[in-house]
Order: C-alpha cells, then sequence, then structure tokens
C-alpha cells in the first residue's frame, strides 16, 4: 500500500466531514489557528515548560517523556500531574476550525494532545449529546485503562452511546487531570496496544465504518504513528492527513503503511475552506 499527495482539498474529504462518515483526528498542531495565547503546541515546548518547573538532565531535557519520567522517579508522580496541569492552565481560544469541527455529525472525533480546547468548542456550540473518554495512566488507576466523562465533566464510569464520542488516548487537563505523558505511562499501553485492550470498546464499534482526517498531527516520532496505526486497525477508511512540510524518511513510510492520502496544503488554508462549508447536522 502507498500514500498519495494532493495539492487540492479533496470534495471527498469535505463531504465526508459533513456528513459524519469522516472523522477527524487531532493533533497539538490545531493550536496553532487559534487566536492569542495558547499551551504548548508540540513536545518540545512542552519538555520546555514541565524542565522550567522541575530541573532535569541536560540530556534529556528536550525528550517530553523521559524529561517527565524523570520528574515522576525523583519528584513524584503528583509533582509531574501539577506541572501538566500548570502547563495547560491557559485554556485556548477555540478557533473557527475547533468551532466547526464541534458541530460535525461524526460519531467519533479523536483527539491526541493534553489541552481543552475542543471540549471548550463544544460547550460554544451547545452541544451536550456526547461522553468522552481518555487514556489513563497504570501508575495511578492500575488495570483500569480509560476513564468515562460527560459532557459537563462529570465521571461516567461506563460511558454512556451518546452521538458523539470523544477519545482523547493520552488523556487531558480537563476534567481530571489525567495524562499518558512518562516512558512508563506509554511502555504500559503500548505492550497493550497490539492486541487492542486500551481502545475502548465504542471506539473500536464506531471505527469499523469511518476513515479519518488527520489535522494538526505529525508522524516524526514512533508514540504518535504507534497509536494511530492502532486506533485506525480495521477502521473503514479512507484516510487522510492535512501535512504541508514534505514528510520525513519515518513518516512517508508510515503514510505508506495505513495508505494515507497526504493534503499537501497549509493548515490554516485548510480551515478556511471547512469553515465555509456547513455541515449536515449535529
Amino acid at each position: 500500500m502507498s500514500h498519495s499527495t494532493v495539492t487540492e482539498l479533496p470534495d471527498a474529504v469535505v463531504a465526508g466531514l459533513t456528513a459524519g462518515t469522516l472523522a477527524p483526528y487531532l493533533g497539538p498542531g490545531l493550536l496553532s489557528l487559534c487566536e492569542g495565547v495558547v499551551p504548548p503546541t508540540d513536545a518540545l515546548a512542552l519538555a520546555g515548560v514541565l524542565t522550567t518547573q522541575v530541573s532535569v538532565p541536560g540530556k534529556i531535557r528536550n525528550r517530553l517523556t523521559a524529561a517527565a519520567q524523570f520528574i515522576e522517579n525523583f519528584k513524584h508522580r503528583k509533582s509531574l500531574v501539577k506541572a501538566m496541569d500548570a502547563a495547560f492552565a491557559l485554556s485556548a481560544e477555540p478557533s473557527p476550525l475547533h468551532r466547526w469541527l464541534a458541530t460535525l455529525p461524526s460519531p467519533l472525533v479523536v483527539d491526541c494532545w493534553y489541552d481543552d480546547t475542543l471540549r471548550r468548542a463544544l460547550a460554544q456550540v451547545g452541544r451536550t449529546a456526547w461522553t468522552e473518554v481518555q487514556g489513563l495512566s497504570q501508575s495511578e488507576h492500575f488495570g483500569t485503562w480509560t476513564g468515562g466523562y460527560d459532557a459537563s465533566g462529570a465521571p461516567s464510569p461506563d460511558p454512556v452511546e451518546a452521538p458523539l464520542l470523544y477519545y482523547k488516548p493520552w488523556g487531558g487537563r480537563a476534567p481530571a487531570s489525567n495524562y499518558l505523558v512518562s516512558d512508563s505511562d506509554f511502555v504500559e499501553v503500548l505492550t497493550e496496544i497490539d492486541i487492542q485492550t486500551p481502545i475502548p470498546a465504542q471506539v473500536q464499534q464506531r471505527r469499523a465504518t469511518l476513515g479519518f482526517v488527520f489535522l494538526g498531527c505529525r508522524f516524526n516520532d514512533q508514540l504518535p504513528r504507534a497509536f494511530a496505526r492502532q486506533i485506525l486497525k480495521r477502521s473503514g477508511g479512507p484516510h487522510y492527513a492535512v501535512m504541508a512540510d514534505e514528510p520525513t524518511r519515518m513518516e512517508a513510510r508510515f503514510l505508506d503503511e495505513l495508505g494515507i492520502t497526504r493534503i499537501a496544503l497549509p493548515l490554516a488554508e485548510v480551515a478556511a475552506r471547512l469553515v465555509a462549508t456547513q455541515p449536515l447536522a449535529a
């Protein structure tokens, strides 16, 4: 299987998103569309924020998961959670694209970053019929892979069937400070992810008829690749990724492996095109 590259936004992407047959898969790059001050927008920036709060050896200062592991080992897990809370205490103002995504009829949205921007956008557009599932750290919730929440942020131990399932595999600041961020957090999940144990049953059910559109994602690190590979497993397809920059060798191989069509356009340009269209129904 190989990927293709297009330099126009395919009509099929607009049609699929507005009809709910393509699911948004969001990464930290989406924060670049927000006005004003925003929380860290990539792993390097987040590592920088954490290591200004807690002193970390120079050789791992720029490696997020290693820096987070050091803080967890030599301070305490609570110190790491507190540092992550501080890094994401600032809520970004949702961009027009965030609000547009919040109106889509897709039964599933995947969000692989720790900010609460889309949660805020869902509130701004008046959506209440949705449920959230977040990945949980085994160091804090041993034996429990995910936590469920309703639109108000109240715990929902058995996530109810709602029109929209909002899935944050790495956790998030809101509503309960759940974070997969240290080496051990990810090792625990990656040990099981091949057999799909950490991926919620509802995600597995809903993806079967869906393709995914990656927005604000890069795959130049093994973690985003590993999660995307397993979340897309047995999904309906087709898949697209908005990526203006030329992919690295590993990214190109990943796009080939999953048959993802690369849309070689700036995210802001694609966002403007999408926001100009009207979803069918929420």
